[in-house]
C-alpha cells in the first residue's frame, strides 16, 4: 500500500483535464508529500509521466484497479522547474494549408490508438505518447514534424521530448483534434 498524502479524483475527465487539476493540488502539498491522481482515461499515464518529469515532479508509477488508474507524484522538495512549453507552435489552419502545399512533412499523433482510430488527419502517423521514447526511431529526424492531440496539451509535451532528442523542426499543432475542420478518416477493425 503507498502512503499518499492527498488523493484527487479525476476519473471521467478527459486530457488535459486530470493535468490541470493535478498542478492545482500540487501547489497545495508540502515537498516529498505524494498525491494520488484517480483517473480513467487512458492517456494519463503517459500525460502524468511527461508532466511531472518537465516540472521536475517524480512520477512514481501507476497502478490499474478495474478501469481505474491510480497515479502516484510525489511533490519535488525545493525548487520546482517552471513547466515548460514548446516554443514552435502552428494553428489548425495552418497545418491544413502546409498538408496542401508540401508532401514532405509528418502529421503525427501522440493520442491514444484507440482515439486516433475513430478519427484523425488522413496520413497521419499514430504514435501514442506513452510509446514516443521507444518508438523514436520510426521518426525522420529530417523532415518537418507537426504533432496533434485532442487539445494541443499531450502534443506539447511530445514536441519537447523530440526537440530534446535532436529533431530540428517541431510544431506543437493548437488547438488539435477538438477543433479539427479538415478531413478525417476512421480507421477501425
Amino acid at each position: 500500500m503507498i502512503q499518499t498524502n492527498s488523493v484527487l479524483d479525476a476519473k471521467g475527465l478527459a486530457c488535459p483535464m486530470p493535468i490541470v487539476k493535478t498542478k492545482k493540488m500540487m501547489n497545495s502539498l508540502e515537498p516529498g508529500q505524494v498525491l494520488e491522481v484517480q483517473a480513467t482515461d487512458k492517456g494519463s499515464t503517459a500525460d502524468l509521466k511527461a508532466w511531472s518529469e518537465s516540472t521536475g515532479h517524480q512520477y512514481l508509477g501507476t497502478v490499474e484497479e478495474g478501469d481505474v488508474l491510480k497515479h502516484y507524484l510525489r511533490k519535488a522538495s525545493g525548487e520546482e522547474k517552471e513547466e515548460k512549453k514548446h516554443s514552435a507552435i502552428i494553428t489548425n489552419e495552418e497545418l491544413q494549408q502546409k498538408m496542401n502545399e508540401n508532401q514532405n512533412i509528418v502529421v503525427l499523433d501522440v493520442r491514444e490508438s484507440a482515439e486516433f482510430a475513430f478519427n484523425h488527419i488522413p496520413n497521419a502517423k499514430s504514435l501514442p505518447l506513452g510509446e514516443l521514447e521507444s518508438r523514436i526511431c520510426e521518426l525522420d529526424k529530417d523532415l518537418e514534424i507537426y504533432v496533434v492531440c485532442r487539445t494541443g496539451s499531450r502534443s506539447d509535451l511530445a514536441a519537447q521530448k523530440l526537440t530534446e532528442a535532436g529533431f530540428k523542426t517541431v510544431f506543437n499543432v493548437i488547438p488539435g483534434m477538438s477543433q479539427w475542420t479538415g478531413k478525417t478518416e476512421k480507421k477501425v477493425n
